[in-house]
């Protein structure tokens, strides 16, 4: 096992010298503290790989140590030592972070099993696997940066199906980069070099539906004045993209369950069918078991898409991502607007870990590239996130006037999270609980009612 440096932190005397010989005959290097306010103090200007304390400590406890040491160093794994009496504190502090606990009494052989698993554990976040997605359309590379162990399972089952024809199921919650994946599959997938064509389901009007994903022949309906190709048509012999599939009406459910089944797809209005040869991966941010039993989407299309399933976790539960992803953004919108933070404060660090992101990824980049470009000096400090100001405005917009009815309380909060999250009708209608469809009628009543007062 890789030899680690560890800060040793107990009250005891005694202890502290029998955890230092054994660490330091199994090749770690040992530093000791009598307290927290020690450990503090030598954690700031030393690097360790490892901190092991005692639970139960005068003036600064485990815990409160724990809480300061994740705030400045979030990867460094701490131990947690613990007297039975304890124990349900112990599994507290792992709730809060701790890597693991040791019960006393303990053998060196307990001891240096539960460092060597910390020191494995530690391994694996440092492994941060960048895969840059190169793409003609785009001004830059796309890139997926993570270090979670989940997410990277995902990928390498992601690039282990790319060569198949399989249709493919992600989903996740918004802002997760759930179109990234799908780009990450096209790219690695046989069909490179032919269409990648993306379509939000939730975005085709309701009466050119069917044109817009199959085509049509001319003279089919009024103002049909020529032939039009469909997106299913345009990506052949490459890979189509279904975006918000739960928001497709049902009647067009149907007709994509037999382009799935006999691939091909018949104009409106034409002779015959239309062979075609695609990958389909469709993409959803709602619970497609959920919309079956709704009855918002079809149970025998769900069976027919869901051949391999993909999840994105959220960003709150990848933690180790957070930093990472931090100063990758931090980076790359200096560049962009000829900044120059150097880097971020570890308080800042902190507020980001135990922010909740709904937004997942897409509302972290935006929260750095405003800090970027609002924020003054060289390092990227707390109040340049502005998260508790966003966090306030919200609950603002939240409170009972007398007299509201409650139609103008549910315009006035749609309204008000539009403008939370940029006017993202998908990421508004999730915050909302409500489904794309029926957010995109509301804000058309308000539109109709607006007219007819003019």
């Amino acid at each position: 096992m890789e030899a680690q440096s560890i800060l040793v932190v107990d009250d005891e005397p005694d202890m502290r010298l029998a955890l230092s010989h054994a660490l330091s005959r199994s090749g770690h290097s040992v530093e000791c503290a009598s307290s927290g306010f020690e450990a503090l103090e030598k954690f700031r200007k030393d690097n360790y790989s490892m901190v092991i304390t005692d639970m139960k400590m005068p003036e600064m406890t485990g815990m409160e140590l724990l809480g300061k040491v994740k705030g400045m160093s979030p990867q460094v794994p701490v131990i947690m030592i613990t007297a039975y009496g304890t124990i349900n504190n112990a599994v507290e502090a792992m709730q809060e972070g701790a890597s693991d606990y040791i019960l006393k009494p303990f053998s060196a052989e307990t001891l240096e099993a539960t460092v060597k698993k910390a020191g494995m554990s530690l391994h694996d976040q440092k492994r941060v696997n960048v895969n840059i997605i190169d793409d003609e359309g785009s001004p830059e590379p796309k890139r997926i940066i993570t270090r979670d162990k989940e997410l990277n399972n995902v990928l390498s089952l992601a690039r282990d199906v790319a060569p198949s024809n399989a249709t493919v199921l992600i989903q996740g919650e918004s802002g997760t980069g759930k179109e990234l994946l799908a780009s990450y599959i096209h790219h690695y997938s046989g069909r490179k070099d032919s269409p990648y064509v993306a379509v939000n389901c939730a975005a085709l009007p309701e009466n050119l539906a069917e044109s817009e994903l199959f085509g049509h022949e001319r003279g089919s309906f009024t103002g049909a004045v020529g032939r039009k190709i469909g997106k299913f048509e345009l990506a052949n012999d490459g890979t189509i993209l279904l975006d918000e599939i739960t928001e497709m009406p049902l009647q067009l459910q149907a007709k994509l369950l037999r382009v799935l089944q006999e691939r091909e797809i018949d104009r409106v209005g034409g002779s015959r069918p239309v062979p075609i040869d695609i990958r389909v991966i469709a993409v959803s941010n709602i619970d497609l078991k959920k919309a079956v039993r709704e009855g918002r989407f079809r149970e025998d299309l769900y069976y027919r898409i869901n051949v391999i399933p993909l999840y994105i976790p959220p960003l709150r539960e990848r933690k180790h991502d957070i930093p990472l992803l931090a100063e990758f953004f931090l980076e790359k919108y200096n560049s962009r607007n000829a900044r120059k933070m150097t880097g971020i404060a570890d308080e800042t660090i902190s507020l980001l870990l135990k922010y909740g992101w709904k937004g997942n990824v897409r509302e972290l980049e935006n929260t750095i590239e405003r800090a970027v470009l609002l924020g003054k000096g060289d390092v990227l400090l707390p109040k340049h996130l502005f998260l508790e100001d966003r966090e306030d405005s919200r609950k603002e917009a939240l409170k009972v006037r007398v007299g509201t009815s409650v139609r103008e309380m549910e315009k006035e909060l749609i309204f008000q999270t539009l403008r939370e999250v940029g006017d993202n009708r998908t990421q508004a209608a999730e915050l909302l609980g409500i489904s794309i469809r029926t957010l995109r009628n509301k804000l058309k009543e308000y539109n109709d009612e607006n007219i007819c007062q003019a």
